[in-house]
């Protein structure tokens, strides 16, 4: 379904996005002293790889980094036919008084972060959980928000943002597409 694909990021402004995400994290937390990242599974992991590495770079100290996969925190299990496919979690580190940066691709109606946040809870007690996305789409239906973001895009429920990384996707961009009907 390719009817009106733009690109809104390339792979440049997707790197800008992730360094000034990587120097306001340092800035908010006052340097990565017990920062941790944690990637929402699949493309949320991509991003926090790169952050991961951003942060190494600047500050020339290894950031852990973990990989959490919500997918029997969903609050639709019930009204799904299928089983979720489940990725794995992988957080070989103890989150206790840790100031965590959980990181997804795309913020959209919050559902996946405040399963997210159940399922780190879970695991312990942070010192602080944070938010980091590449695209903020809006149409919040949870009281929730993005404490660093690589793009603002307000959309109509009838388009589709897709955040491709090298990786899963063979390039870096971030697009919109318009579709026929309205996505849920």
């Amino acid at each position: 379904m390719e009817q009106n694909r733009s690109v809104i990021m390339d792979e440049a402004a997707m790197q800008r996005a992730i360094t000034r995400i990587a120097f306001e994290i340092i800035e908010k937390n006052k340097g990565v002293e017990n920062l941790t990242l944690i990637g929402i599974q699949r493309r949320g992991v991509l991003m926090a790889k790169l952050l991961q590495k951003k942060l190494q770079e600047l500050e020339g100290q290894e950031i852990p980094m973990g990989i959490l996969d919500i997918g029997f925190y969903r609050d639709d299990l019930s009204l799904r036919a299928d089983m979720p496919v489940i990725n794995g979690t992988s957080i070989d580190f103890s989150i206790f008084d840790k100031k965590i940066v959980l990181v997804d691709d795309v913020l959209f109606t919050g559902r996946t972060v405040r399963a997210a946040i159940e399922a780190i809870m879970e695991l312990g007690r942070a010192q602080k959980i944070e938010l980091a996305v590449m695209v903020d789409r809006g149409h919040r239906e949870l009281p929730i928000r993005a404490d660093y973001v690589g793009k603002n895009i307000p959309t109509s429920r009838n388009e589709l943002v897709h955040v491709c990384f090298t990786d899963l996707d063979g390039c870096n961009e971030v697009s919109l597409e318009k579709c026929q009907e309205p996505t849920a």
